[in-house]
């Protein structure tokens, strides 16, 4: 079930793209890297499916119909 607007999806992506750039400028491999990768890959996954599971635990939604 979609819970993202269109907007927030498109946020995700371009922080998405952001944090990925962060990782490789601090070193991929870094523990920073790491996590900012965790963090793009996750950014890409629910702007991609307009589902995000802590939208859900929250019960908060952008989407509107």
């Amino acid at each position: 079930m979609r819970n993202e607007a269109t907007l927030d999806r498109w946020l995700r992506t371009l922080l998405a793209v952001v944090a990925a750039n962060v990782a490789v400028a601090i070193g991929s491999s870094s523990v920073g890297g790491v996590i900012l990768w965790i963090v793009a890959v996750a950014l890409v996954l629910t702007a991609a499916t307009g589902f995000c599971p802590l939208y859900r635990v929250l019960k908060v939604s952008t989407y509107h119909h």
